[in-house]
């Protein structure tokens, strides 16, 4: 994992942004923040498990479909079953030597 902080780098409304094997940070003071770091290695891992690319169409695609169905930007950002794993997740930092492959799954329904 490697941190670049950049605020342009970053879309607005947003603190970070993951790709593999990159961590976009708006902000330096959030390299020091363990939950915010934690929630960004649960989507390296994610990214990882549906080989990088594959997990941007499938991000893009289900952001498109929630947003259809809610009509509201931030709620479907929050109801993405990746974002929704991280987000319930982040504050365990133990939660990825525990963590099952896939289990992003179980947050899509």
């Amino acid at each position: 994992m490697f941190f670049i902080v950049n605020k342009y780098l970053v879309p607005k409304g947003f603190r970070g942004l993951t790709a593999y094997p990159f961590v976009f940070l708006k902000y330096h003071v959030d390299k020091e923040n363990p939950v915010f770091i934690n929630h960004e290695r649960i989507h390296l891992q994610q990214q990882l498990e549906l080989l990088i690319f594959p997990f941007f169409i499938w991000y893009l695609l289900e952001y498109l479909i929630r947003l259809l169905k809610y009509g509201n930007k931030n709620r479907a950002y929050r109801s993405i079953s990746f974002e929704r794993e991280a987000y319930s997740n982040e504050s365990d930092m133990d939660y990825l030597k525990k963590r099952k492959v896939f289990s992003f799954g179980k947050y899509l329904f």
